[in-house]
């Protein structure tokens, strides 16, 4: 399995949080972007080092994502964008852990 998909929902989450900290001055973007990013970091890592851990790891993070980027889906393009790509990554990962 590949570890990609997480490092790149790492990256998006690292960034966009940075985004939000850097345009808006929300620190609460910056914390929650850093926190997700690093859980989808460590489950890239574990997944690429074939710990089966990793994949739960994803699959939580995505969930949580989505859950929390839903209430601002309304707000504009990248909220949609956080909640369309994170709830996919949570299909995928939950395709893995729960093997369906």
């Amino acid at each position: 399995m590949s570890a990609y998909p997480a490092f790149g929902m790492s990256l998006l989450c690292i960034i966009g949080g940075s985004i939000g900290f850097y345009k808006k001055g929300s620190i609460p973007s910056l914390v929650a972007g850093l926190a997700v990013g690093m859980l989808y970091l460590w489950s890239g890592a574990q997944i690429a080092e074939g710990n089966g851990i990793g994949v739960q790891g994803a699959f939580y993070a995505s969930a949580l994502l989505t859950l929390t980027s839903l209430p601002r889906v309304a707000k504009g393009p990248i909220p949609k964008l956080l909640a369309t790509s994170s709830a996919a990554m949570g299909f995928y990962y939950a395709r893995k852990v729960f093997n369906f």
